[in-house]
């Protein structure tokens, strides 16, 4: 990797060069392997730890897991918030044995500011078909969603659709999709509701979350 951006303009004309990369598709049409990536930081913000977890998608086991503790990488800056995480996130998938066949990042792709958010910045760094699902929304708005498990709006921002608004539990908020690099919408769409069998996040996320914590510890 190039030396890691000092300032905002640094980062800026890294992410607009990376931006430049991102590949559309529809990726893989049954993963056996998908990744959840997560970060937790410390109370006073100075410590992380990134954690990475491969489950087998057939029954969700863990097939891999690493987790990485360090410092941020970058101030935190609106629209340039993954220059805090990319490392370590990257340093984490270099431990793996397993190599997966999707990264789903506690995040989001195009459904940014920049058309650029952590999903896309992995995905091109790592050119592995990669997508979001974020908990809150970063961009753009959308017509009310059903309350059926698998309902979904789309999130369009300045008349460009960025994601989708899936509902994953009936009843339960719905989450927001957006795609990355090497995957399209629909299917990332059909894969996150297939990793929540029970709960509103993605068994990827949960497990992510739960050992990003368990390492900050």
């Amino acid at each position: 990797m190039q030396p890691w951006p000092r300032t905002e303009e640094e980062a800026l004309a890294v992410q607009d060069d990376l931006r430049s990369r991102v590949v559309s598709g529809n990726g893989p049409l049954a993963p056996a392997t998908v990744a959840g990536l997560d970060v937790a930081y410390s109370e006073d913000d100075d410590r992380l730890a990134a954690a990475v977890v491969v489950l087998n998608t057939a029954d969700l086991s863990v097939a891999d897991t690493a987790v990485v503790r360090g410092r941020p990488a970058f101030p935190y800056i609106p629209g340039l918030f993954a220059f805090r995480e990319v490392p370590a996130l990257m340093d984490a998938l270099d431990r793996l044995t397993v190599r997966p066949d999707v990264l789903i990042c506690d995040g989001h792709g195009l459904a940014h500011p920049r058309r650029f958010g952590l999903a896309a910045h992995l995905g091109v760094l790592t050119d592995l078909p990669a997508f979001g699902v974020g908990k809150t929304r970063l961009v753009g708005d959308w017509e009310p969603v059903g309350e059926p498990r698998g309902a979904r709006s789309a999130l369009v921002d300045a008349g460009e659709t960025v994601g989708a608004v899936l509902r994953t539990q009936a009843g339960v908020k719905p989450v927001f999709v957006s795609v990355g690099h090497r995957i399209g919408l629909e299917p990332a769409c059909e894969l996150t509701l297939r990793l929540a069998p029970r709960y509103r996040l993605p068994e990827t996320t949960r497990a992510a979350d739960r050992l990003c914590r368990d390492g900050l510890r």
